[in-house]
């Protein structure tokens, strides 16, 4: 009987490993607590940024980092996984009593709902299934919209520059570069005729185990901007790897696979724990990825 083959490639996911967290600077830290933790039912890590001046939430393996100031406005969105998306409407319906006059909206379908912050940042909530995997509560991707004709070089920067797996894909919502940043989760570059709103300083953190290969091809082109500390880098601009145009910005925290944070274990809360229903044992929710 024939040995069965396999694409060994499928399984590659390149020097991004993970995904770490999206950082959005927010004016209310009590009306984030409004949207993050009671309608879209994340957890407010109990350790660290426990004061009144930054809060960061858990979902999953990965956070929102929100600071105090003013608002960051998103030109994409975040996709989210939730293990209890049936009981997600009547979450978001509850939060309009806090979130009313502000930009917060929510319409939900049969396996997404999107939703928008008090500040209009935008994220899609999914159903938990095949779509992704096994994740039961994550950020699988999160989504830029780009100007028509850039998706081919951000794909290459991605690759020849940051050696991360990338490829163009083609469907309804039109050409698009995705970069996978390990398992299960992705950047995805979606070009747009649109009109994009300009780029006012939100950031994403990803670990990369080449790290300083990947700074060596940075800082060849100039465009390293934060030597933070031995275990971090930024860099914002996205450039066409032969020609160097810039074709994106968002800014990148990239942080080594050495880095003391690096597989943090996150709490995350189970949110259908209510005082009048608590079942002994059940306040823990444990995510598969």
């Amino acid at each position: 009987m024939a040995a069965e083959t396999f694409d060994r490639k499928a399984e590659d996911v390149g020097n991004i490993v993970f995904l770490e967290h999206v950082n959005f600077r927010v004016p209310d830290q009590q009306l984030a607590t409004a949207f993050y933790v009671t309608a879209l039912g994340f957890t407010r890590d109990p350790y660290l940024m426990v004061g009144l001046d930054n809060m960061w939430i858990n979902l999953g393996r990965s956070q929102f980092h929100l600071p105090t100031g003013t608002p960051n406005h998103s030109r994409g969105r975040v996709g989210c996984v939730v293990a209890d998306f049936d009981v997600l409407p009547e979450r978001l319906q509850a939060a309009d009593k806090w979130l009313s006059g502000t930009k917060y909206s929510h319409r939900v379908e049969k396996n997404h709902a999107d939703v928008t912050c008090p500040w209009g940042n935008r994220m899609r909530l999914h159903r938990a299934g095949a779509d992704f995997g096994f994740m039961t509560l994550g950020m699988p991707y999160v989504e830029f919209p780009v100007p028509t004709g850039h998706a081919d070089g951000i794909a290459r920067f991605y690759r020849e520059i940051m050696g991360a797996a990338a490829r163009l894909e083609g469907d309804n919502g039109g050409t698009a570069a995705r970069v996978q940043v390990g398992h299960g989760q992705s950047l995805i570059f979606r070009e747009t005729s649109d009109e994009i709103r300009p780029y006012d300083g939100y950031h994403i953190a990803v670990y990369v185990t080449d790290f300083g290969g990947s700074h060596a091809k940075l800082n060849e082109r100039g465009i390293i901007s934060q030597e933070s500390n031995p275990y971090q880098y930024r860099f914002q601009e996205i450039v066409d790897p032969e020609s160097g145009k810039l074709l994106y910005e968002i800014e990148h925290e990239v942080r080594s696979f050495t880095h003391p944070m690096y597989a943090r274990p996150l709490v995350n809360r189970n949110p259908a724990q209510r005082q009048p229903t608590y079942q002994p044992g059940q306040d823990a929710f444990y995510p598969r990825y």
